[in-house]
């Protein structure tokens, strides 16, 4: 199982890395047109006081990943169930909204190569139910992959779109300060209407793969490193039972070797 795990683990850290620049890029762009486009409004950026705010809860189809799945569960518990529904993204997310009875919307299931279709149905339900009026906020709650010995739960803002403010990711923080200080002049054409809605729900989409890319990363290196601990566990476990049956079998050696010495001397 750390054999199969590590295999995995390799392909989906490599999936999640090559795609951080393409995610980065289009996240400054993303940020310096939103900014740049004056007083310009769309739905998905308009901010409304928080009455019911929809999660999407993206978690692991299995077990045996430690305190992976846990952590993730943990944090999404902090929200008050009455004004809460979810988006559950793989087995394991869903078997902890039944669990723990709260409102299940959507349920999709990811594999262990996440694709962009999977992604794109998953935002394309949350910019529903925003779009709709039926939520106010949409949050996102998975783990992101530092590296192999080390994975974080995280909850980032999803809707209304703006800047991403829980998690220090190198290249996705933009301050206003930095956007308004560069020189690049900004022509919309053929006007900002059109450019932002293409842009915004490319935004959306590629965002929710990225998380489910880091998601499988940071699910497959803990799920290696739990059986890398298990065998290690599984050998030191060996060595001691070895040990204690080798004293044991000494030890009846030795006790025969005196009984035969004995019976001589008698």
């Amino acid at each position: 199982m750390q054999m199969v795990a590590s295999s995995k683990m390799r392909k989906a850290q490599q999936a999640a890395l090559a795609g951080r620049p393409f995610v980065q890029l289009l996240y400054r762009i993303q940020r310096a047109a939103a900014t740049h486009m004056g007083d310009f409004s769309h739905p998905l950026l308009q901010v409304r006081e928080v009455r019911k705010r929809a999660i999407i809860l993206v978690a692991a189809d299995k077990g045996l990943c430690g305190a992976l799945n846990s952590n993730v569960f943990r944090l999404a518990a902090q929200y008050d169930p009455a004004s809460t529904v979810f988006i559950a993204a793989g087995r394991k997310a869903s078997q902890f909204v039944a669990r723990s009875q709260r409102q299940l919307v959507a349920e999709f299931p990811y594999g262990d190569s996440p694709r962009f279709p999977e992604a794109r149905a998953i935002a394309s339900c949350a910019a529903d139910l925003f779009l709709k009026g039926e939520v106010d906020q949409v949050l996102v709650i998975a783990t992101a992959f530092i590296n192999t010995l080390t994975q974080r739960a995280v909850c980032l803002e999803y809707l209304p779109i703006g800047e991403i403010k829980a998690m220090q990711v190198p290249g996705m923080r933009l301050v206003k300060e930095q956007i308004h200080t560069q020189a690049t002049e900004f022509l919309f054409e053929p006007d900002p209407q059109h450019i932002l809605n293409y842009l915004f729900p490319g935004y959306l989409n590629i965002f929710i793969y990225q998380t489910l890319l880091t998601a499988k990363a940071s699910e497959q290196s803990a799920r290696m490193v739990s059986m890398k601990n298990a065998t290690e566990s599984a050998e030191d476990l060996i060595k001691q039972l070895t040990l204690e049956l080798n004293q044991l079998r000494q030890g009846n050696i030795t006790q025969e070797l005196l009984e035969i010495a004995g019976g001589q001397a008698g």
